[in-house]
């Protein structure tokens, strides 16, 4: 698990975060939402340690990391994995040698013994035939599949994710995003995706936080979305007339799943 507890950040005048608390839960997707500068890039770095909080915690499994200096930051750092907005992979690097590159900076296994394992997250990441390639030379889609590999080369528990589906078309989206959710599930990582895409959202949000100027507005689930009450938070997911829709037929179905079920336990009961 990782906690965030009263964290607060300012850029010079301007405060960023106020006094924030989450827990991000492992073995789910954990979805930061929101609109631009409402503090969810800056609370993931903070959580990265790529920013400093200004004052609060941030504690990996019960450790204090932002009371950590650099070598004492390092064990946990290498037990996070990072799949960036534009994959940001090396150029001049094939997709094997993409992949690699952590386990050369941090494994002492034998060469053999890191192909190894740089084909196991090639195969997971259901990618075929792509090892000599370079970046220029493969879709949107398989760059974020490369980096998602990357992500998991050296067996992290704790993922971060930075708008997965940037750039993709919603068909790849929906692969990339089935892909993050059941590796999270495989591996029981802790697993915290920053998000603007309404179907992740959805569909993948087994504990999302609304953050909204700076603070926390709202925090549940892909299911307590559909009946949350908060204003700002509808006004944000359900904008248009569109998804105001969805979110009543998705109201609709799920109440009249809810009774269908009602009424079948009863039935069990009532036969035992």
């Amino acid at each position: 698990m990782i906690e965030v507890i009263n964290i607060r950040k300012s850029f010079g005048d301007k405060t960023i975060l106020q006094d924030v608390s989450v827990n991000m839960e492992p073995g789910k997707t954990n979805l930061i939402i929101g609109a631009s500068g409402s503090g969810k890039t800056v609370l993931m770095k903070c959580m990265v340690g790529l920013i400093e909080v200004d004052s609060g915690k941030i504690k990996y499994d019960g450790q204090d990391f932002t009371a950590m200096d650099d070598k004492e930051k390092k064990p946990i750092r290498q037990e996070i994995g990072m799949l960036f907005q534009g994959s940001a992979l090396f150029d001049s690097m094939t997709v094997e040698q993409n992949i690699m590159f952590p386990l050369d900076m941090f494994s002492k296994e034998k060469y053999k013994v890191r192909m190894k394992r740089v084909q196991e997250c090639l195969d997971r990441v259901n990618l075929k035939d792509a090892n000599k390639k370079f970046p220029a030379e493969i879709s949107g889609g398989m760059k974020k599949r490369v980096g998602i590999a990357r992500a998991i080369v050296l067996n992290p528990k704790y993922l971060f994710v930075d708008e997965p589906n940037s750039g993709l078309d919603p068909q790849t989206s929906l692969v990339i995003d089935k892909l993050i959710k059941d590796i999270t599930v495989e591996y029981n990582i802790t697993t915290v995706v920053n998000t603007h895409d309404m179907n992740t959202v959805m569909e993948s949000g087994d504990h999302i936080i609304y953050m909204h100027q700076g603070l926390k507005q709202w925090e549940g689930s892909n299911e307590d979305i559909i009946f949350a009450d908060d204003q700002k938070l509808n006004d944000f997911i359900f904008a248009s007339e569109f998804f105001q829709d969805i979110k009543e037929m998705r109201k609709t179905e799920m109440f009249r799943d809810k009774g269908w079920r009602t009424k079948k336990d009863g039935e069990n009961s009532s036969r035992t």
